[in-house]
């Protein structure tokens, strides 16, 4: 079940002639488990590099279906004359495709994305702070057009919202924001040495233990 449903306890709708509005992840979150070594409860997680590489082109294929559903002329070799209100989110959304790609072909040795506590405790935009001209910039779907809308908030800037189901697939590999790539998880910094006096007193303790 989608994330937005789970939050809202909403219940799984009768099948409808609408298409959905994004791709569906579910094969790339399955092959996600198999290496994503952020949520220390994943005990059995082992990062072999053709599954890494298998969850960054799966992505990068989804993200591009996403492109050619909202983007009519991504693929059609159309000029870029300013007036194409897709083109911006087309460029954008290469962006991001190009990057996973670039990481299928050589992947790291671990998946380096956020824990699942990080996305839970993302700040979430309530359905009456949206306005009818926002969009998420992964999908390009109006907010509103979800009857249950599920958007958060990134940490990097307030403007920074997204679709969850869109952003949690990018940061589940990246720990960055996609649109300035800032990085959103605050490294833990080494604990201060000990004071002078203790370091001297440990070694006058030893040379006459």
């Amino acid at each position: 079940m989608d994330p937005y449903s789970v939050e809202h306890n909403v219940k799984p709708a009768s099948p409808s002639n609408h298409p959905p509005r994004r791709p569906d992840f579910s094969t790339f979150f399955s092959t996600l488990e198999l290496v994503d070594t952020s949520n220390t409860n994943n005990v059995h997680a082992t990062p072999i590099p053709g599954d890494i590489s298998s969850v960054f082109r799966m992505l990068a294929e989804g993200y591009e279906r996403m492109r050619q559903d909202h983007d009519p002329n991504a693929n059609t070799g159309a000029q870029d004359d300013g007036h194409d209100p897709g083109t911006g989110h087309s460029r954008f959304m290469e962006g991001l495709i190009q990057t996973l790609l670039s990481e299928a072909d050589t992947p790291p040795k671990e998946v380096n994305g956020v824990s699942d506590e990080f996305l839970a405790e993302l700040e979430r935009v309530p359905k009456k702070a949206l306005k009818k001209d926002m969009s998420c910039p992964i999908c390009n779907n109006p907010f509103l057009d979800d009857e249950y809308p599920l958007v958060v908030r990134l940490p990097c800037h307030k403007t920074h919202i997204f679709d969850l189901e869109c952003i949690q697939p990018w940061l589940k590999l990246h720990p960055t924001c996609p649109l300035d790539r800032k990085n959103l998880v605050k490294k833990k910094e080494p604990p201060p040495p000990p004071p002078k006096d203790e370091e001297e007193d440990g070694e006058y303790d030893e040379m006459y233990a």
